[in-house]
């Protein structure tokens, strides 16, 4: 009787203990991280934010504190670039699908009369003082990332946001001061791949930066400059990148698509043409696709 008894507690502590660390069938989880595309500014040697917070949208208005993001933390997203992404946390979230992610910064309020000394976003320059990053709807509401992924049920989702400074940086006024626009978009790693490749015949004395658009998206009016100080230049980019001192490229988090790709000449930081387009190139998920680009041929 009594081994009968010990063995029947051994079984109820099997089950306690199997029953206790079985994953929550209505869950999974959710890791982040955040990457950024190059800026056009040659004289920016950081980009810096300030993060205190980040929130899920579930449904309309309502929006879920991201746990396992703990804040606050600055990023210069300047550093992230190429391919490269920092991991901001995981947490186990309600299975299903969602569509905004969106980040609490510890910006200033455009439109506050003064320059403050210490602001938590902000862009430092190689020529020039560090400059406060103004947010025009202050940093109550945040920078919302748009892009569809779903939360598995027992599993988990990557996903990535990208910043593209290019698009989010934005120089205004007479004084030079400084705005972040919200351009944001959320990539899920696992249905992301990219494209990457050397460049030969390349002009003396320019740089190169390269610009990935779906298929068919690109026209000439996209090199248009800008006609405001809200606006950035080639705006329907998907994402870029500068050809480094090696000749190479890297177009990274790309979703599974079709791309063309606009390859421009730059001069000390000022754009001056559009060298070529090199068209159809396909991405698959989770795989990287190599097209070098001889500029002679363009």
């Amino acid at each position: 009787m009594k081994k009968f008894i010990q063995f029947l507690l051994v079984a109820v502590f099997a089950i306690f203990l199997f029953t206790g660390c079985e994953n929550d069938p209505t869950k999974g989880t959710i890791a982040l991280s955040i990457t950024d595309a190059p800026i056009d500014m040659s004289n920016v040697t950081g980009v810096y934010i300030k993060v205190n917070e980040i929130q899920i949208n579930t449904s309309g208005s309502d929006w879920v504190t991201f746990e396992g993001f703990v804040g606050p933390q600055t990023f210069n997203i300047l550093e992230l670039t190429n391919g490269e992404s920092a991991m901001m946390g995981s947490i186990e979230f309600e299975a299903g699908q969602y569509n905004q992610i969106r980040f609490i910064l510890d910006a200033p309020e455009m439109g506050g009369g003064s320059n403050p000394s210490n602001p938590g976003c902000y862009i430092t320059f190689t020529d020039q003082p560090d400059q406060p990053l103004f947010v025009p709807s202050g940093g109550e509401s945040g920078w919302k990332a748009v892009g569809a992924f779903k939360v598995p049920t027992n599993g988990e989702v990557a996903i990535t946001a990208d910043f593209d400074a290019r698009k989010s940086v934005m120089k205004q006024g007479m004084n030079d001061f400084y705005i972040l626009k919200p351009t944001i978009r959320l990539i899920v790693d696992d249905q992301a791949g990219k494209i990457v490749g050397g460049v030969t015949n390349i002009p003396e004395g320019v740089d190169l930066i390269i610009y990935a658009y779906e298929d068919g998206v690109y026209t000439e009016s996209e090199a248009d400059l800008p006609t405001s100080d809200t606006t950035s230049q080639f705006p329907n980019a998907i994402t870029s990148d500068k050809v480094d001192e090696t000749d190479s490229y890297c177009l990274a988090f790309l979703a599974p698509k079709t791309y063309d790709l606009v390859v421009t000449s730059v001069l000390d930081g000022v754009f001056q043409e559009v060298l070529g387009v090199v068209e159809d190139i396909v991405v698959e998920s989770k795989k990287t696709t190599s097209q070098p680009i001889d500029i002679s041929t363009l």
